[in-house]
């Protein structure tokens, strides 16, 4: 049997890829997704607080992989912008992206997200005060659904697709390769599928694998950057003004020393603090709820720097990971260190954990994170922090806690054309297993404008 359509990985992308071809092909589609997790009812991660309190390397991470990709227990953060979340609009164009970014919030909104709020930074006297200060904030709208709606949605969506196309679960692709009919995928257990065109869209746990297809398929790629930092958690109320108006404020600063540039990232009002398994390296990340019953006291976001690296070094994943090895080395797991602790030049402990008036939603081994992240990296997150202080007051309080170390890896950006294709013809990587997306959004939209594009193909 010979497939239309094969589509690599069920996150984002590849959801709404298929989504689109069902919605839309005129005449029947043959469609297989394959998918290295589990379905979404099957995910679950051991880490209960009680008896399993961190991260236990499952084979297969179920917070990372499975249906609904690693953004299906994120906090349903929908960012329509094109001012960060990837370089969609690079390939396909500003207009074009912010439509399809529309037409992904619609869909959600009518599969289960209807009457979440959408957020905007359009007219808000934030930015002022940020420019005050020296930060600048990013325009975007954002939908937030939380948690607990995004997993409605995605539900929903498996729902309505799983009996129109065909999804694999537990089932790795070992190789892709040329074919006289299309692509040849050599599956985990030797079985060998054929498909007309391939949707590769594999989401950062997949960017070594990406990598060694690009190397086999000589298909060029560009070096791309990784993200190093940490997760801050404090008092929901220290943010309380900016979460309000806004949820997710994108803030970038320029440190002084370094001009590097320093940003916000995955802001959860009153959300916890989570591990996540990327490649067997426990690294740190957060979620929160729309659901009132599941809020904490707590408000958590990332603050990262970008590191793009020259020639001759090549491997900027695997700079990052090794921060993040050494981070398990030393903690077991995720470190958490007070912020007064920090700049202090002493380790956190148990015992100042305990005393500290920020109740951790994470259980993370007390550290020194100094002995961790690079030093220039380091002073560029300290600077943010008394940045922030100035205009969200106490961000900088001797317990604002500090978990690392939060790596965002990125895959080496595949060399893709205006329709996402490769030098292959019916080829295609979206997602931000291309390096091209960086969000929800970005990548969701994606997979709408391949899957646009096959039908074109196919139907004409």
């Amino acid at each position: 049997m010979i497939y239309d359509v094969a589509i690599v990985g069920a996150g984002p992308g590849g959801i709404y890829t298929a989504y689109e071809l069902m919605q839309k092909a005129t005449k029947p589609l043959r469609v297989v997704v394959f998918e290295l997790g589990h379905p979404l009812q099957q995910r679950k991660c051991p880490i209960d607080g009680d008896k399993v309190k961190s991260c236990i390397r499952c084979k297969t991470c179920s917070i990372m992989s499975g249906f609904g990709g690693a953004g299906a227990f994120s906090d349903g953060k929908y960012n329509i912008t094109n001012d960060f979340g990837g370089s969609l609009h690079a390939h396909i164009g500003k207009q074009r992206a912010l439509e399809l970014m529309r037409y992904v919030d619609e869909v959600n909104l009518r599969y289960g997200g209807e009457g979440t709020k959408l957020y905007s930074t359009a007219n808000t006297a934030i930015k002022q005060m940020c420019l005050k200060n020296g930060l600048h904030l990013l325009d975007a709208q954002v939908r937030h659904l939380g948690t607990d709606i995004n997993y409605i949605v995605l539900q929903n969506l498996y729902e309505a697709l799983k009996d129109r196309c065909e999804f694999r679960f537990g089932t790795p692709v070992a190789e892709v390769r040329r074919d006289p009919e299309g692509y040849q995928l050599t599956l985990g257990n030797g079985e060998s599928v054929v498909a007309r065109q391939c949707v590769i869209s594999v989401g950062r746990s997949g960017s070594k694998w990406m990598e060694g297809v690009c190397r086999a398929m000589d298909i060029p790629t560009l070096s791309n950057r990784v993200d190093i930092g940490v997760r801050v958690e404090l008092p929901a109320a220290i943010f309380s003004h900016l979460t309000d108006e806004l949820y997710e404020s994108k803030i970038v600063y320029r440190t002084e020393k370094f001009e590097d540039r320093v940003r916000t990232f995955c802001m959860n009002p009153r959300g916890a603090v989570v591990s996540e398994n990327t490649n067997g390296i426990v690294t740190v990340n957060g979620h929160s709820y729309e659901d009132p019953a599941r809020h904490t006291e707590n408000t958590n976001f990332a603050l990262l720097v970008s590191k793009t690296f020259s020639e001759p070094f090549k491997d900027s994943n695997g700079y990052g990971e090794s921060i993040a090895r050494l981070s398990n080395m030393l903690g077991g797991g995720v470190i958490v260190q007070r912020f007064g602790d920090l700049v202090r030049g002493r380790r956190s402990t148990p015992g100042r954990i305990r005393e500290s008036f920020v109740t951790p939603t994470l259980a993370a081994t007390p550290g020194d994170l100094s002995l961790v992240i690079p030093k220039r990296i380091l002073d560029g997150i300290i600077e943010m922090i008394y940045a922030l202080d100035k205009i969200a007051p106490g961000t900088a309080n001797d317990d604002t806690l500090l978990y690392g170390v939060e790596v965002k890896f990125y895959n080496m950006e595949v060399e893709l054309d205006e329709n996402l294709e490769t030098e292959y013809p019916g080829l295609y990587v979206i997602g931000d297993g291309s390096g091209v997306t960086h969000s929800l959004s970005h990548a969701s939209a994606s997979g709408i404008h391949v899957a646009r594009r096959i039908l074109r193909e196919t139907e004409a």
